[in-house]
């Protein structure tokens, strides 16, 4: 796998995550190993000093994944947020895993459920809460 680019995240993101992670029976969700390892490579910063180009909890972002030629531009949500839509994206996801704390541009090789790799890149952050001050949501 070809070298990750850098994540950052907020605290109140990273806290919550791991709460998740935690209460979560690791055979249940397939990317546990690799959203833990990247909650802990991320660079954690205060929720006001995230970028506002950073994919966060509750962004829309824009992305592509190499497998498809459609673009997307979809909400990443936590598991309870998720709605029927077809707007929002769950961070239990492969995909929804793979963007978390991603910058515009960045793109990541993510481990697919059954084997191989997918290829996920930012193409924008379109609404952020920190960005729009909302730093407690």
């Amino acid at each position: 796998m070809s070298k990750r680019p850098e994540i950052t995240i907020s605290t109140l993101d990273a806290e919550r995550l791991e709460d998740l992670l935690a209460s979560l029976p690791k055979a249940t969700f397939v990317g546990h190993k690799e959203l833990e390892a990247e909650l802990d490579r991320a660079n954690v910063v205060e929720p006001h000093e995230v970028p506002p180009t950073v994919v966060t909890m509750n962004s829309k972002v824009k992305f592509n994944v190499e497998s498809s030629s459609d673009e997307f531009e979809l909400t990443l949500v936590y598991p309870k947020d998720m709605d029927a839509s077809g707007k929002t994206i769950s961070i239990l996801s492969p995909v929804g895993s793979a963007l978390l704390g991603l910058s515009q541009g960045d793109e990541i090789e993510w481990p697919k459920p059954g084997g191989g790799l997918l290829k996920v890149k930012v193409k924008e952050v379109v609404s952020q809460p920190e960005r729009e001050g909302v730093f407690h949501r």
